[in-house]
């Protein structure tokens, strides 16, 4: 017979998830909230500065200040169908939700924290903002070696912290470090082997049965 398992050890494997759990969607909630937070502030503030001005040089004209409304995507990419970007953050934002289920990784939480910020905050814009609702023109405001943007899209901060957050994400797939904190199969087998070629008399052993 099989001895029965402890009492309340199921109680405490279960704690012990969530208590995993509940850190790194603190950290992702939080940095969302910062992101999204800086976004609205630093488009209030374009939109009070910047209007009906000249583009501010910074930097000696490595950056520039300048106010846009954009309908589309970067240089105005599907401006024609604007009700398109909410649908999609939406779903972005759903799937995003979905995973936070077993979230467990510090750096996939730093990831998917900025892109929930930097999506929510491009989806307000998109919502309430004119010339109507689900077709906003997104406010943008900052410009690099260009003031017109012509070479490089003029962009706001929720646009960096989503460009961030997915390329610290493709980082993470490419090093093989999964959302439940543990890595893929492909990266743990070198050290498993490794540890194995490691253990005292395994090379030995083997080439004493072979002989």
């Amino acid at each position: 017979m099989s001895a029965a398992p402890p009492a309340g050890s199921g109680t405490a494997e279960s704690g012990t998830a969530t208590k995993s759990r509940r850190r790194p969607v603190t950290i992702l909630l939080c940095l969302a909230a910062f992101a999204l937070t800086f976004d609205v502030l630093t488009k209030h503030l374009a939109l009070v500065e910047l209007s009906d001005r000249e583009p501010v040089r910074l930097l000696g004209g490595a950056v520039y200040l300048t106010l846009t409304r954009n309908s589309g995507a970067a240089w105005s990419i599907g401006k024609d169908y604007t009700f398109i970007f909410p649908v999609i953050a939406i779903g972005v934002l759903s799937w995003i939700a979905w995973m936070t289920r077993t979230l467990r990784s510090v750096p996939w939480a730093i990831s998917l924290g900025l892109v929930v910020g930097g999506v929510l905050g491009n989806l307000i814009d998109r919502i309430f903002r004119a010339p109507g609702w689900f077709v906003g023109h997104v406010v943008d405001m900052v410009s690099v070696f260009d003031p017109y943007g012509r070479v490089f899209p003029v962009f706001n901060v929720a646009d960096s912290a989503l460009v961030c957050g997915v390329l610290l994400a493709v980082a993470l797939e490419f090093t093989g470090r999964q959302r439940d904190g543990t890595r893929a199969p492909g990266e743990e087998r070198p050290a498993k082997e490794s540890a194995t070629a490691d253990e005292p008399g395994a090379t030995d052993g083997g080439r004493r049965e072979r002989a």
